[in-house]
């Protein structure tokens, strides 16, 4: 779990800094030290590792909670706080933004690494989120515009006939296209299709498909009284 990944640790206070990778390095890991968040912040657009944070709550500048804040959610990598002072208020705020765990010091050596291995895991499956959604970007740039709107709207749920009294074509046509898309987003299934949609972030507006792209002429309920 350690090959291929890095620890970034964030302490003002050199001792706690050394002794930090010191034990991290020991149990196999590559690790990357700095003063300060804002350091820590100029050299995160450069790592091209999962990675996770280990840094401390209070600092001078920064503090551990701001930094958290300006990394904000999703993509960011995990962050394991460390500190003196664990009050109700500042852990109810680090777990609110997104801190993954908040480690009393001084930390016992085995709860550090077990805070860093669940990061590392969560940072390696985000990892592999993003190269997934990648893949599905670039399939999704294969289509066409009219298989675009076809994936749209058969992901919002509307049968074959809906779809082509959307476009203005034959539900033949549609069954074609819908075969195309279904192919070249390498779907198993419907179902498979509409979770890609999703990751994708692609759904039908209340107009029928990506605003823009098709305009309904009647509502689903007039539409479906004529099928």
């Amino acid at each position: 779990m350690t090959a291929d990944t890095l620890v970034l640790v964030v302490d003002d206070d050199e001792s706690v800094r050394t002794g930090l990778t010191r034990v991290l390095r020991s149990a196999g890991y590559a690790v990357e030290a700095f003063e300060g968040a804002r350091q820590l912040l100029s050299r995160l657009p450069s790592v091209d590792l999962p990675c996770c944070i280990v840094s401390d709550v209070r600092m001078p500048g920064m503090d551990g909670l701001a930094l958290l804040e300006e990394l904000g959610s999703g993509t960011a990598p995990a962050l394991v706080f460390l500190t003196g002072f664990a009050d109700v208020p500042t852990t109810l705020r680090a777990m609110k933004h997104g801190a993954l765990d908040l480690l009393e010091k001084p930390v016992s050596s085995d709860v550090l690494l077990a805070a860093v291995a669940a990061a590392i895991e969560r940072a390696l499956k985000n990892e592999e989120t993003r190269h997934r959604v990648h893949d599905l970007r670039e399939r999704y740039r294969t289509l066409t515009p009219r298989e675009r709107q076809v994936f749209a709207l058969v992901t919002a749920g509307l049968l074959n006939k809906q779809v082509g009294y959307e476009l203005g074509t034959s539900e033949k046509t549609v069954k074609v296209q819908r075969a195309r898309v279904i192919e070249k987003m390498g779907a198993r299934s419907l179902a498979d299709l509409v979770r890609m949609a999703d990751r994708l972030g692609i759904a039908a507006s209340v107009d029928g498909a990506p605003a823009g792209e098709v305009h309904r002429t009647a509502p689903p309920t007039e539409l479906a009284a004529h099928l």
